[in-house]
Formats: C-alpha cells, structure tokens, sequence
C-alpha cells in the first residue's frame, strides 16, 4: 500500500478522535446545538474524513470503506451546501456513524 494510504487512514483516525473528544460522555445533544465552536470544530472534521476517504477512492476506486461515498458526499454538502446541514445530520452522524467508521478504519490501519 502507498504511504498516502496510511497518512490517509491515520488523517481520518485523527479527525474521529478530535470529534470524540469535542463531545464528551455523557453525550447531550442539547449541549452541542447551543455550542456554536464545537459544531464547526466537528463539521471541520468531517471534511477531513470526507476529503481523506475521497482520495483514497480515487487512487482506489474499490478500496473497502463502507459508505465511502457518502462520506465523501457529505463532506462536499458541508462544504458548498453548508446551509443545507441541520445540527440533526451532524448529531447523527457523531452518534451513529463515526463510531462504525472508527472501528472500520482501524482494521484498514492494522492490515497495512
């Protein structure tokens, strides 16, 4: 494997971890959508994610991350829809998909 894939991989492990520690446990989502600096810090992260999943695809279109391309559609949503992001999709993403990715992204690192 290129060594981008690994600066890539470890870019996303990184960004998963900064999001983590943004929201601590107990997790509430009434705390983060009056946190104006944590929802940018996180939305900030995704777009890493998102653009270090898209590099990856387009070096390897077929390498397994799951929802790759949603990952890397959301990244743009953020970017150029940034209206368009409810502090909802966000919360979401934080509980239920980051969790999946991180455990995905670290049997990808532990392979190569």
């Amino acid at each position: 494997m290129k060594n981008e894939f690994k600066t890539w991989l470890e870019d996303i492990s990184i960004a998963i971890k900064e999001i983590k520690s943004f929201i601590p446990e107990p997790r509430k989502f009434e705390i983060f959508k009056e946190d104006i600096k944590t929802q940018r810090a996180v939305e900030r992260n995704i777009e890493i994610i998102g653009e270090a999943v898209n590099r990856i695809i387009k070096e390897n279109p077929s390498f397994p991350i799951k929802n790759a391309r949603k990952i890397v559609d959301t990244r743009n949503r953020i970017s150029h829809g940034y209206d368009s992001v409810s502090k909802e999709i966000i919360w979401a993403i934080i509980i239920k998909d980051l969790p999946l990715l991180e455990t995905e992204i670290e049997a990808l690192k532990g392979g190569y």
